[in-house]
């Protein structure tokens, strides 16, 4: 990364141009914002935890206020529908007043030692946080793993996807009113900015939501540095339908999770199993629910997502799958891509090894529950999975074995609030949302407090 970098451009999704023009940033400004962070760090790690949470619930107040204008920003950018895009933001909301709420009875724990002493032990921060965030869920994300690491006591400084710069900027603005200077920091730039402040010798802990690539590289410059690595990379999450369920409601599950967001979300259905007793009535529906999906489809979030997707599938055809519906790029502008399932996929095929990332189902029949689960375990990711079963057994069985970090019954999305999981693999490590982020983002000293001998 050089001093003299090009602006981002901000290029809609659904007609492309350039809409704006945001800074890039620099080797200087990387530098500088570090530095800044660690100098804010003392005095913002002395704040009484309480007025930390008062803090944070003020910026999540203001946040609220600008939620339209946020949805809009995530709409021009990504692509995401306005309504879709404002509950994103809402759940950012939500998430920034749990922690608000959480923060100040973080606690720790005594010890049981000998009579004469106090033992204790106490989360502290740790230091600088750098998150790096992605553009599928812009707001939602961040404000999870910005309000866990500021609540806490540490500075951080974020750096949002590239494809959503001006999103980034418009939160970091809405947020950092309400932390003393340098406390959080925002930072435009490409994935040479983010290695930049992966690299750095002053970052505590690098959260990072994205791609297994990028999560990689990550981890491999925390192992130098010494910093902590917190990670949800990619996912390739397995959908498995049992014999004895409703094929049409399997099918609109299916459809859910494998079409929402374009197929654009971290735990999106990437390959499907269906038990052969139910695979014919199945496939007539889920292609008759992607009809549907693509009759009100939104874009992927640009033409290099969009080529991404098709060569999966293209590789797929070429390879022996059987294409029942979509799988063609529409002529026009725009980045939209048709709602598609195949069938007659194999686990050799690309679309069923690694994460698409957009509105594709491939469907593999298998001759049994037990064969699906297995066909669903062997991968190198483990994010997350679905099984949609009438059986308790079978239940309890692909819960038990199957090696992601969230298991889902009957439903492809869904779960209590407040919920974290740890991703497997492939897939990452460490606790990304939750009250668990808290211990994440703190290191727990241990204190023994003996007493000194009297002077004679």
């Amino acid at each position: 990364m050089t001093d003299m970098r090009a602006p981002l451009e901000v290029q809609p999704p659904l007609d492309g141009g350039v809409i704006d023009l945001l800074p890039h940033a620099t080797d200087d400004d990387v530098a500088g914002a570090v530095l800044t962070a660690r100098e804010a760090l003392a005095g913002w790690a002395a704040t009484p935890a309480g007025e930390r949470g008062a803090a944070l619930r003020a910026a999540a107040d203001e946040v609220r206020a600008h939620a339209d204008e946020l949805a809009a920003a995530v709409e021009s950018e990504t692509g995401r529908p306005f309504d879709s895009a404002r509950e994103g933001v809402l759940a950012g909301v939500s998430t920034l007043e749990q922690y608000a709420e959480l923060g100040p009875v973080h606690r720790g724990r005594s010890l049981l030692g000998s009579p004469g002493a106090v033992d204790f032990m106490v989360p502290e921060p740790r230091g600088v946080v750098v998150a790096l965030t992605p553009w599928n869920d812009p707001v939602a994300v961040a404000c999870g793993l910005l309000g866990a690491a500021l609540v806490t006591g540490n500075t951080a400084v974020h750096k949002p996807s590239e494809r959503c710069p001006r999103t980034g900027a418009l939160l970091g603005g809405f947020l950092a009113g309400h932390f003393p200077p340098g406390v959080l920091q925002t930072l435009s730039g490409d994935g040479e900015v983010g290695a930049a402040l992966a690299a750095s010798a002053h970052v505590d802990v690098v959260a990072h939501v994205g791609g297994t690539a990028t999560g990689r590289s990550v981890a491999r410059s925390c192992a130098l540095t010494g910093a902590k690595a917190l990670l949800e990379n990619g996912g390739n999450d397995p959908l498995v339908v049992d014999a004895d369920v409703d094929p049409a409601w399997a099918a609109a599950q299916a459809a859910t999770g494998a079409f929402t967001n374009a197929g654009q979300l971290c735990t999106s259905v990437e390959r499907i199993f269906v038990h052969e007793a139910v695979a014919e009535e199945f496939l007539a529906a889920l292609c008759e629910q992607a009809r549907r999906w693509t009759a009100n489809a939104q874009p992927l979030v640009d033409r290099r997502m969009r080529d991404h997707v098709h060569a999966h599938v293209a590789e797929a055809v070429a390879d022996g799958a059987e294409l029942l519906v979509g799988g063609e790029v529409p002529g026009g502008g725009g980045a939209h891509y048709p709602a598609t399932v195949l069938t007659r996929c194999t686990p050799g095929m690309r679309v069923m090894r690694e994460e698409t990332f957009g509105p594709v189902a491939p469907v593999r029949v298998v001759a049994s529950f037990e064969e699906g689960l297995a066909e669903a375990c062997a991968d190198e990711h483990g994010l997350a999975a679905t099984v949609l079963t009438g059986s308790m057994a079978n239940a309890q069985r692909a819960w038990r074995e199957l090696p992601v970090g969230t298991v889902k019954v009957n439903a492809v999305f869904g779960g209590a609030p407040g919920g974290a999981a740890h991703p497997r693999r492939a897939s990452g490590t460490g606790f990304g949302y939750g009250p668990e982020l808290l211990d994440e983002m703190t290191a727990v000293k241990v204190v023994h407090l003996g007493q000194a001998e009297a002077r004679r």
